[in-house]
C-alpha cells in the first residue's frame, strides 16, 4: 500500500492542516449490503413513487393498448435512462476524484474556486429583496 503524500506546509510557523474533502481509505462494504441499503432508501421515499405516478400517467393513451404495459413500459424506459446517466456520473466523478488524489494543487484551486462561486451567491441573495406584498 502506497503511503499517503503529506501537504505542504505554509506560513511562518508552518501551517499544516487536511482539507474537508480529501479522500480517505475506508473499509469495503459487500456488494450484497450496499443494494440492499440503496433499495430501502429507495423504497422508503414516497415522493418518488407519487411522482412516478403523476408523470407516466400524462402519457398513457388508453386507445393504444393495455394502459398496465404502456405503464411498465414507460417505467421500463425511463428506469434504463436514469441508470445510464447516474452511471456515467459515478464513472465521471471517480475518474475526477483520482486526478483531484494525484494532484493535490487541483484540489486546493477546487476548494478556492468553489468557495469564491459559494461567496458569490451568499452575496448575490443576500442583495436580492423581495418585492412588496399586494393586499
Amino acid at each position: 500500500m502506497a503511503t499517503p503524500r503529506r501537504p505542504r506546509c505554509r506560513g511562518n510557523p508552518p501551517v499544516c492542516g487536511r482539507g474537508l474533502v480529501e479522500a480517505t481509505e475506508l473499509p469495503r462494504d459487500a456488494n450484497w449490503k450496499l443494494f440492499r441499503m440503496g433499495l430501502v432508501t429507495s423504497l422508503r421515499n414516497p415522493k418518488a413513487a407519487i411522482m412516478y405516478l403523476g408523470l407516466i400517467a400524462q402519457f398513457i393513451v388508453p386507445a393504444r393498448g393495455d394502459v398496465v404495459l404502456q405503464g411498465f413500459a414507460l417505467g421500463t424506459v425511463q428506469v434504463a435512462v436514469s441508470m445510464t446517466v447516474n452511471s456515467l456520473i459515478i464513472f465521471a466523478a471517480g475518474s475526477i476524484a483520482g486526478l483531484v488524489r494525484e494532484r493535490s494543487a487541483w484540489a486546493a484551486w477546487q476548494r478556492r474556486i468553489t468557495g469564491t462561486l459559494l461567496g458569490a451567491l451568499a452575496v448575490l441573495g443576500a442583495r436580492e429583496v423581495p418585492g412588496r406584498a399586494r393586499v
